[in-house]
């Protein structure tokens, strides 16, 4: 049995085949998905599992160094955007270095998750929960 955090097959699958780079996203129960983007489907129910408790754990398997998010995020979500935001900055001083931040609109957002190599869909259910990150290295 795998020892570290995150023991989802098909997440650990995604995070050990990123290349610098690549997009992933972390998304509400909402967010559209596009057909031709791998779906990584976690929803159990309302709020199950969380949509912090995925980036954490993602975070604790994957280098980063982009991080797009949606305007309306911070603006019709603030409390989950800042504990978003909390989850980041303690990151940056984990593994020491900065990542790149971009605010985009709702609807650019949802296009940019065209371009993910997989979409990873939670239980969330606060309005605008979603996330991309962009895959660094650890070098």
């Amino acid at each position: 049995m795998k020892k570290s955090t995150l023991l989802n097959s098909e997440i650990s699958y995604l995070v050990s085949t990123l290349g610098h780079t690549d997009e992933i996203t972390i998304c509400d129960a909402g967010l559209p998905i596009a057909d031709h983007v791998t779906r990584i489907d976690l929803a159990l129910t309302h709020g199950v599992p969380s949509f912090i408790d995925t980036v954490r754990v993602i975070l604790t398997e994957s280098q980063i160094e982009g991080v797009v998010i949606a305007k309306e995020f911070a603006e019709v979500s603030p409390e989950l955007h800042q504990a978003l935001l909390d989850e980041l900055e303690l990151e940056q001083a984990r593994c020491g270095k900065q990542f790149k931040m971009e605010y985009v609109s709702h609807q650019e957002f949802k296009q940019r998750t065209h371009q993910s190599k997989a979409v990873v869909r939670t239980g969330e259910c606060t309005p605008y929960a979603n996330v991309i990150f962009q895959a660094g290295v650890v070098f």
